[in-house]
Parts: structure tokens; C-alpha cells; sequence
């Protein structure tokens, strides 16, 4: 049997630092006076705005890619939304499926990544019903 509180906390150090990482180098990348940049990183937020899909749907969307494409920051962000927004875990575990069905056994790493990063999200969404200063720590 594993040991789920050591899993936990382990998961939750890397995410907290990750989390710390992409905020800082964010506004760092944002005080660049580069408009091609900042053009990109206003695109990839208005992507997730609601449309013909709803934000929920594209979170999901966005994490399935994200495994398929094995980028782990991506799908810690992705994860964190979709907690947030109100996927179950047996939806998670769905989409988890089609990224492995689409991906193949390369994304297997990944996947792995995806639970630890579900299982402290789910720990702190229960304890403080937001993921929301995940997003925007110092908040």
C-alpha cells in the first residue's frame, strides 16, 4: 500500500514551486516590450473564454493536449482549472484515458504526473473550496 500523505506532500512541494516559477517568470516575460509576446499570452487566455464551447469543456480540452503533447506544467495548470471549475475525478479519469488512447504509452510518465497533481488538488480544493490562490498565490 502506498503512502498517501508522503505522496501528497511530495506533489504538493513540486506544484507549490511550480506555481511560485510561473508567476514570477509571467510577470517577468510580461515587462518585456514585446508585442508579438504579449499578443501570444493575451491569445492563450482569451482561448479558454467562454464561446461556441463553455470554459469548462476547453480546460478538459486543454488537458487531454497537454498530456498527449507530456508538457507536466501544462497539465498542473490544466488540472488546477479543471478542479476548480467543477470536473468530478471519474471525468478526469475519462480524459486521462483518451490522452493515453491518443498518445500511447509515452504519455503513461505523464499520467502519472496528472494524479499527483489531482490528488493535491483535490486536497486543497475540499479544504479551502478554491484553487484560485494556486493561481495567484499572495493573493
Amino acid at each position: 500500500m502506498h503512502d498517501h500523505e508522503n505522496l501528497s506532500n511530495r506533489f504538493r512541494e513540486k506544484l507549490e514551486s511550480f506555481l511560485k516559477d510561473r508567476k514570477d517568470l509571467n510577470e517577468h516575460i510580461l515587462s518585456i516590450s514585446h508585442r508579438g509576446i504579449k499578443r501570444f499570452f493575451s491569445l492563450d487566455h482569451q482561448a479558454y473564454e467562454e464561446g461556441a464551447l463553455d470554459t469548462k469543456t476547453k480546460e478538459l480540452l486543454g488537458l487531454v493536449a497537454s498530456m498527449v503533447l507530456r508538457c507536466n506544467e501544462c497539465i498542473d495548470y490544466h488540472i488546477i482549472r479543471c478542479v476548480d471549475v467543477g470536473w468530478s475525478d471519474e471525468e478526469l479519469y475519462d480524459a486521462f484515458f483518451i490522452a493515453l488512447l491518443v498518445g500511447g504509452s509515452i504519455v503513461i510518465p505523464h499520467f502519472r504526473h496528472a494524479m499527483g497533481t489531482l490528488l493535491v488538488c483535490r486536497e486543497e480544493h475540499e479544504r479551502k473550496g478554491t484553487l484560485e490562490h494556486f493561481l495567484n498565490p499572495g493573493k
